[in-house]
């Protein structure tokens, strides 16, 4: 799918995720096959907060990430960032002393330079309209020596597993998102827009332009998932 202006795909992301926010988590429960929360926990590992340190969950949905953030740092406070009304109030479902959930846009975040000590984002950033800047305020946000952590969908590359994965998240994906929350559009943007985001190396290549550090990656369940980590310098 392709958009006139960055505008356009911000208004259709935005309406999308305003649309199923009821049944996100949900479907991302059965499309992933139960393994969401395996990539979420490993996530949630990469962000080494310190005793009291401050977590962002970047664009938290319905707050999977989030919740794993807190059961992996008990006492660090984490802040949930979205910009769907509907989705924050999925995720305030199930409270927590340790989060606060806030309104805002992964593109101008409402925090001070170095406010976090760890910012985390979960299948993100092929939502943003400038994802170089979407990392960049990342690393504003976090502290020097604080990471961010970046778990996103990616396009497997072995020649074997390229046709199998495009049958089932082309094919069955949008007939299962379609099932389960009536939308079959939002589920067809979802494989279009993972098809064309940027390789795990256009990716780090990315963030070591905004000035992180270390950067590293791993693929995850055969290469259809891959986890960044950088460091602010």
């Amino acid at each position: 799918m392709t958009f006139a202006s960055a505008q356009e795909k911000r208004v259709y992301t935005r309406a999308l995720f305003a649309r199923i926010a009821a049944r996100y988590e949900l479907v991302n429960v059965v499309m992933s096959l139960g393994q969401v929360g395996v990539w979420r926990r490993l996530a949630a590992a990469e962000a080494l907060s310190p005793d009291q340190g401050r977590i962002l969950d970047v664009a938290a949905g319905g707050g999977g990430l989030t919740r794993a953030l807190v059961r992996r740092w008990p006492g660090s406070p984490v802040v949930a960032l979205d910009l769907s009304r509907e989705m924050i109030a999925e995720g305030q479902r199930q409270p927590h002393e340790d989060v606060r959930w806030t309104e805002g846009d992964a593109l101008q975040l409402p925090f001070p330079d170095g406010a976090f000590d760890a910012v985390v984002s979960s299948f993100m950033m092929r939502n943003v309209t400038d994802v170089r800047a979407a990392l960049a305020e990342q690393s504003r946000v976090v502290r020097p020596g604080g990471r961010v952590v970046c778990l996103e969908m990616t396009w497997p590359r072995s020649p074997l597993l390229r046709p199998l994965f495009r049958l089932y998240f082309s094919g069955l994906v949008p007939v299962l998102g379609w099932l389960l929350t009536g939308h079959l559009d939002a589920y067809r943007y979802l494989p279009r827009s993972v098809e064309v985001f940027l390789s795990p190396e256009e990716l780090a290549d990315t963030m070591r332009q905004v000035g992180l550090s270390s950067v590293r990656y791993r693929r995850l369940s055969l290469g259809t998932v891959t986890l960044h980590v950088g460091v602010r310098g």
